[in-house]
């Protein structure tokens, strides 16, 4: 028999839709514009402001602010905290996904 999961098993900072999305973004890609992020995910300023503001705070992502020419640009990336949890996240699914593929004992 395997170790059941709890729903405490499934890092909840990323589970969101939002943030899981940002995450999941930023995993492929070694940094990505603010502009890029909100046309990729179809988020307002207001949405991806929060999101990525609670993802940093939590040490998950790194966000400089800097100036291309006269215009400011704001970037974003994965921490290597960020990028280990979203590991272990994914990590986690695929061992729930792989117990729901055990047969049953109880028939």
């Amino acid at each position: 028999m395997t170790e059941a999961f709890k729903p405490d098993d499934i890092d909840a900072l990323i589970h969101e839709r939002t943030r899981l999305a940002i995450v999941s973004a930023l995993a492929v890609a070694p940094e990505m514009s603010f502009g890029e992020l909100k046309e990729m995910l179809s988020l307002t300023d207001g949405n991806l402001s929060a999101h990525s503001r609670t993802l940093e705070e939590a040490g998950y992502l790194k966000i400089d602010k800097t100036f291309k020419g006269r215009r400011p640009l704001t970037t974003m990336r994965l921490t290597p905290k960020g990028r280990k949890a979203f590991q272990s996240y994914l990590k986690t699914l695929r061992q729930i996904i792989d117990q729901g593929d055990q047969p049953r004992e109880d028939g």
